[in-house]
């Protein structure tokens, strides 16, 4: 009781302080469990003909779209269902929620597209595979002969009339690898994220007594059930690192691992109930990450983020919050719960934050969206870098070049190279009307991902210019070189002028536009010189009466 009372007092303490009392973190995972599972996040239309597939991907275009808006970095695209996958398979079919029909192919590859729209808006796409689970009885005779239970009979388990992968069966594992090796040798994912990677709720009963006889060895059955499922992760671990050493692999635990001291977890939890040792699992090396799925209030969610926190074994843990309770008819909690659990987790400094689902993103659920573009995610953020995989960040870009013309400003810089090679660097960009840019603050990171060695930058409204630029680079594991500084003062860092000071006798103003022409030459003061400019980017400089001009402002409209 005491622990839990000190604990609440902690919270109540974070919850005094305004979401501005905390500096925007650079680095924080921001991610959305995107769920293809009846098309429940997406896609809403089949794409039953060229129209409505090319509507089917505008629909993902725009759904992207606003989450970089709000500044999240990350996509739980979920690839593979219940026995049914949202790629192009060799091992199952295509699932039903693109056209309407299992097996059907919809004429484009949608994790192809969908990577390639997340790489566009420097997001990061994580293929969610639900593991042990293969679907109910409909689900099965929706795929007909090419399912898992026809195709894989001994690796498969009826249980209350949904039918699962055997975590005991040394094929269950076989089975898996393919499945995985398939989309990670495939496909330029950033991370492979395992969920229902556990035995099914009420276990006890789940009929693996022939299974535990020919494979347990006379281990205790519950510890045996745990080996299994780590056995699993493990060699699903080994299979993407061996391919792709760079991808993050994690998963969704129960979002309780077990009881803690400050608190108990009433009878639900990872380890004693599910057969998840999760916790292990990182500090095993075999997990790069968690996303607990933490859709508990109160005492059930502070005391588990602590936990999870406290037993990270140097990897990620990242609380998935139940957003979809937000919703009348789920659970109709109101949004101060979930902000005050995204100021709790600010104020721990956790890894970040997952949200289940994207609708209730989308549909700004109880103003949720708004909640997040406004006080919680108002400027980019970043992964850390994996650095027990890698930690060696490329060189430093080279060569700068920066020009300004009216409506836009193009950089451009020579390559880095990397350790890792022949894998690809990408670059980061920051701006700031100081000099000089500091790459350690999140609101100056302009871009997140650019895949070439230049850029060309046009602001949405005038007063987005930025004057001084740099450029980092960063490798497929996240290090990221020391800034090259693109551009760099004439004088030292130019205020940003709301009007024109008085001049001494006999000086002049000059206003020149970004490309150098003279725009405007006026002795007067005040903003009324200003007013007859149009928007646009302005250096303005003092003129005195022998004709010497030097810069002492700039001045945007």
């Amino acid at each position: 009781m005491y622990k839990t009372t000190i604990a609440i007092l902690f919270l109540l303490a974070f919850l005094q302080l305004s979401p501005t009392a905390y500096a925007q973190p650079k680095q924080e995972i921001r991610a959305s469990w995107l769920t293809t599972l009846g098309g429940l996040d997406w896609p809403t239309t089949k794409a039953n003909t060229p129209q409505r597939r090319a509507q089917q991907q505008q629909e993902l275009r725009d759904i992207l779209d606003r989450l970089k808006a709000a500044h999240f970095n990350t996509v739980l695209y979920q690839a593979r269902i219940k026995g049914d996958v949202a790629y192009p398979s060799e091992y199952e079919l295509f699932t039903e929620a693109f056209t309407g029909h299992a097996g059907q192919d919809p004429g484009y590859d949608p994790l192809a597209f969908a990577i390639e729209e997340c790489h566009k808006r420097g997001m990061e796409l994580h293929a969610w595979v639900v593991t042990i689970p293969v679907g109910n009885e409909r689900q099965i005779r929706s795929l007909g002969k090419k399912n898992v239970v026809k195709q894989r009979p001994r690796i498969c388990k009826k249980y209350h009339n949904v039918w699962y992968l055997d975590p005991g069966h040394p094929g269950t594992a076989d089975y898996l690898s393919g499945i995985v090796k398939e989309i990670v040798g495939r496909y330029d994912v950033d991370g492979v994220h395992f969920d229902y990677i556990r035995y099914p709720e009420h276990s006890p009963k789940f009929p693996d007594k022939d299974t535990y006889r020919a494979y347990a060895h006379g281990q205790d059955w519950r510890q045996w059930r745990r080996d299994n499922i780590t056995r699993i992760v493990e060699r699903l671990y080994t299979d993407i690192k061996r391919l792709k050493p760079w991808v993050k692999v994690s998963s969704s635990p129960v979002g309780k691992y077990k009881d803690t001291e400050r608190y108990t977890s009433r009878g639900w939890n990872a380890y004693e109930i599910v057969y998840q040792d999760a916790q292990q699992w990182l500090k095993q090396g075999i997990h790069d990450a968690l996303f607990p799925m933490m859709y508990f209030q109160g005492n059930n969610f502070y005391p588990f983020a602590l936990d999870w926190q406290e037993n990270d074994g140097g990897r990620w843990t990242v609380p998935g919050l139940g957003v979809y309770f937000l919703h009348p008819r789920e659970g109709n909690w109101q949004l101060e719960e979930v902000v005050r659990q995204l100021y709790f987790l600010r104020g721990i400094q956790a890894d970040g934050q997952a949200f289940f689902r994207n609708r209730f993103l989308m549909d700004n659920t109880q103003g949720l969206m708004d909640e997040l573009r406004e006080e919680f995610y108002t400027a980019p953020a970043v992964w850390p870098a994996m650095t027990w995989q890698d930690s060696i960040p490329p060189t430093v870009p080279t060569r700068p070049r920066l020009s300004f013309a009216e409506a836009c400003t193009t950089l451009a810089w020579d390559a880095s190279t990397d350790n890792s090679a022949p894998f690809s660097v990408t670059y980061r960009l920051y701006a700031s009307n100081r000099y000089p840019v500091d790459t350690e603050r999140a609101d100056q990171l302009m871009e997140v991902r650019v895949d070439s060695t230049h850029y060309t930058y046009r602001p949405s409204a005038p007063w987005m210019q930025k004057t001084y630029w740099a450029v980092t680079a960063v490798d497929r594991y996240g290090n990221e070189s020391r800034p090259l500084a693109l551009n760099t003062p004439t004088v030292n860092d130019l205020p940003v002028l709301q009007s024109l000071p008085a001049l001494p006798t006999g000086h002049t103003y000059v206003v020149t536009d970004r490309t150098g022409k003279e725009v405007l030459r006026t002795a007067q003061p005040g903003t009324a010189p200003l007013e007859a400019l149009r928007s646009g980017f302005y250096r303005v400089s003092e003129v005195d009466a022998k004709g010497k001009a030097r810069l002492i402002g700039l001045f945007v409209r």
